[in-house]
């Protein structure tokens, strides 16, 4: 599954969507990552959106 984020104004102006794709983050986390570049007002930013599945981190293993 692909989320499909879009960032608008606040009135409600769409200003850009980006795809994001399943991750597994370093940390062992699961979620969704893009990011990419957009241009508001003439002005380019660089975005970076994530979403992270609370509870997707593997629990530690105990050390004796």
């Amino acid at each position: 599954m692909v989320i499909i984020a879009e960032i608008k104004t606040a009135d409600g102006k769409p200003i850009s969507t980006m795809p994001l794709p399943p991750k597994n983050f370093k940390t062992g986390s699961k979620g969704f990552y893009a990011n990419g570049k957009i241009e508001i007002d003439g002005k380019r930013y660089q975005t970076q959106i994530q979403l992270v599945e609370i509870g997707s981190k593997p629990a530690k293993a105990e050390t004796a």
